[in-house]
């Protein structure tokens, strides 16, 4: 059955959204331990938790969330000072994988990705993924992350969660749609819930209502590629944004 799924991984969005009928694979395990990077990467997670069991906060995400240990010598690419900043006192463990989208991390946490961790606080982020290559929209996105918020609460009971909204991104007008729509559903969603705060920080990344190209990392690349990682001025913004609810489940 697994190697079923990842193989409509592969497959057209047409075909994928054929079987949403039947399956929503946004909300299906789905590991990525055939890419040999995603593997090692995998396995060291599991070692940085099991050095860290007192982390008192917790990202779990895709490509977004791991570019908070990025090092870069450029200055806007440079992002690992800013997590540092707000997120090593705490000795926070960075669970982000490139790529993966809500399948995945629901297959990193049934596989023991916050095994033995007790953290105050686990910040999601994930989705932006869900969006590109497959193409799952709203329809299967929105169950994906309730499924995401849904299985780390299981197994991080004592743990608050700060569920971030998709950021935006400059991709297509489809992927800006999706995005709203996922983003206001999910703050109705967890509106007054005591166990899930629902935060969309995405207004840190805009100008004049449209993502500033200028705090993301991608346009600057050789060669360029759309907007969808924030910069090292993007994610402090975030990062600022955040931190009082940060604050308020830590201290």
């Amino acid at each position: 059955m697994r190697k079923f799924l990842q193989t409509l991984l592969l497959l057209s969005p047409f075909v994928l959204t054929a079987t949403a009928h039947a399956t929503n694979l946004a909300t299906a395990p789905i590991g990525r331990n055939n890419l040999s990077w995603w593997h090692t990467r995998w396995v060291d997670s599991l070692q940085q938790g099991k050095q860290h069991p007192g982390a008192r906060i917790v990202w779990l995400g895709d490509s977004i969330t791991q570019y908070w240990q990025r090092m870069g010598t450029l200055g806007y690419d440079n992002i690992l000072p800013i997590w540092n900043e707000y997120y090593a006192p705490y000795d926070a463990l960075d669970f982000g994988f490139v790529g993966d989208t809500t399948s995945s991390l629901i297959w990193r946490l049934d596989h023991g990705q916050v095994a033995g961790l007790h953290p105050q606080l686990t910040i999601i982020l994930i989705g932006a993924n869900n969006l590109g290559r497959v193409h799952w929209g709203a329809a299967m996105t929105i169950p994906g992350i309730e499924a995401v918020v849904e299985n780390a609460h299981t197994r991080l009971p004592d743990s608050h969660i700060l569920l971030l909204g998709v950021l935006p991104s400059i991709r297509s007008a489809w992927v800006d749609q999706q995005t709203a729509i996922i983003n206001a559903a999910l703050a109705e969603h967890y509106a007054g819930s005591p166990v899930v705060t629902f935060v969309n920080a995405g207004h840190v990344l805009l100008r004049d209502g449209k993502p500033d190209p200028a705090l993301y990392v991608d346009p600057k690349m050789v060669p360029p590629e759309p907007a969808l990682h924030p910069n090292a001025a993007g994610m402090a913004g975030i990062a600022a944004y955040i931190q009082p609810e940060v604050k308020r489940y830590t201290e």
